[in-house]
């Protein structure tokens, strides 16, 4: 099976001695966030999980911790992008992130990391010029290092409204131009651009437009066949295998302006403040009104088949 990290929150960034624990024990507890009293337990073990999935804007501080992760299968997203602290207050230095994104690389193979370049919006500062000399010199830095590049332009979720008012829309002129672009650049320096829930508007210029983690990258992560269990994407118009997530809402201390999993930065701070890293729970720990339940788990690895090197 699969167990993924990064979609409510950074783990890596700010739990990294919380999730080294929990791997040494050999469990972890989630919390339903919409039935707080519902709580799902899983076993961490490479006997029933095939790949961990992280999604990151600041891999470094598990670095200490990744002989723990050595016997599983693992897919790396690092997030970076070219803002400033105006917009992604507690994110580190960039060129520091790009040197991290390297050595990371070089620990877990080409195949299990991926740069992620979003969410992607335009203001009298960050304007298409901006993006385009940005993304040229982080696909420079990042050349041989990921074969992967995905993309997305900013959707304006109601947190995202509330927390970044002067956000605007994309429009489908900008996008265009500007995903044009971006897929030349990565070309250049052998990555394929996967837009994230963008449709299909870029595949005429040679992006990848099928999904930006599918159980195919799992796969080419591993190097073995996945038998996974058929699995909605997270939004309709999202292709990616996203499941088991042990993070949480509200719990993300980069406080960056255009995070749909926060809601003012006074929760993520009151939040985060329960954390505590010897519990099994990311925040606060076992209540007297608890239902846990014991997840069903089960490797998917297909040892039946190998993986055709020439998806590799």
């Amino acid at each position: 099976m699969i167990i993924n990290t990064g979609q409510r929150t950074d783990i890596p960034a700010f739990y990294a001695r919380w999730f080294a624990n929990r791997l040494k024990e050999g469990f972890v507890c989630v919390r339903n966030p919409y039935y707080p009293n519902q709580v799902s337990r899983y076993r961490l073990d490479p006997k029933v999980v095939d790949v961990i999935g992280f999604c990151t804007k600041n891999p470094a501080p598990m670095f200490p911790y990744m002989e723990l992760l050595k016997d599983y299968g693992q897919y790396w997203f690092v997030t970076i992008t070219p803002y400033g602290k105006d917009i992604e207050p507690n994110v580190p230095d960039k060129h520091k992130l790009l040197e991290d994104f390297k050595t990371l690389s070089d620990t877990v193979g080409i195949n299990s990391i991926g740069w992620r370049y979003d969410p992607i919006f335009i203001t009298d500062k960050y304007t298409p010029d901006y993006h385009l000399r940005a993304f040229e010199q982080m696909a420079s830095a990042l050349d041989g290092y990921t074969k992967t590049v995905v993309i997305s332009f900013i959707d304006l979720y109601p947190k995202v409204k509330r927390n970044f008012p002067q956000a605007k829309e994309v429009t489908s002129e900008q996008r265009i131009a500007l995903g044009k672009e971006y897929v030349r650049i990565a070309s250049n320096h052998g990555m394929t651009v996967k837009p994230c829930a963008e449709g299909d508007e870029l595949a005429a210029y040679g992006a990848d437009c099928s999904g930006c983690m599918k159980i195919s990258d799992y796969e080419k992560a591993i190097g073995k066949r996945l038998n996974a269990p058929k699995k909605k994407g997270a939004r309709a118009e999202c292709a990616c295998y996203l499941s088991c997530d042990i993070g949480a809402y509200n719990t993300c201390n980069h406080l960056c302006k255009y995070c749909y999993a926060n809601a003012e930065p006074s929760k993520v701070l009151a939040q985060s403040s329960l954390h505590d890293p010897e519990s099994p729970f990311l925040i606060g720990n076992y209540k007297d009104t608890d239902t846990v339940h014991d997840v069903p788990q089960n490797s998917w690895i297909d040892d039946q088949t190998t993986l055709d090197e020439a998806m590799l």
